[in-house]
């Protein structure tokens, strides 16, 4: 049975950093891309960064990748994203998911299988 969970999310204050992970079984890092997303309240969910533990390739939105660092470590068939100097915008929900695309700005529609989320609040 295919599984992503998320953990590591939380309260950080402004300027702070925290580390998401997404956990995966019942496939193999080398199976799929693995993507994050998140989803504010009221707004849309999009895709912020994809990792192929394959290759090594890496896409990360614009917006973000100065301060986003995603990586996976296969021995764990673990995905991370370091979020560092986060800003009040950066709360959401953040969920992670398996794509068989390569990394790309991913839509839903580009997901297999997603978790079921981890809450981010950025907040003084």
């Amino acid at each position: 049975q295919v599984q992503l969970v998320e953990s590591g999310g939380g309260l950080v204050q402004p300027g702070g950093s925290l580390r998401l992970s997404c956990a995966a079984s019942g496939f193999t890092l080398d199976d799929y891309a693995i993507g994050w997303f998140r989803q504010a309240p009221g707004k849309e969910r999009e895709g912020i960064s994809c990792i192929s533990s394959s290759d090594g390739s890496t896409y990360y939105a614009d917006s973000l990748k100065d301060r986003f660092t995603i990586s996976g470590d296969t021995a764990n068939n673990t995905v991370y994203l370091q979020m560092d100097n986060m800003k009040p915008e950066d709360s959401a929900e953040y969920y992670c998911a398996a794509s068989v695309y390569r990394p790309r700005l991913y839509t839903e529609g580009d997901v297999e299988h997603w978790g079921q989320g981890t809450q981010v609040i950025v907040s003084s």
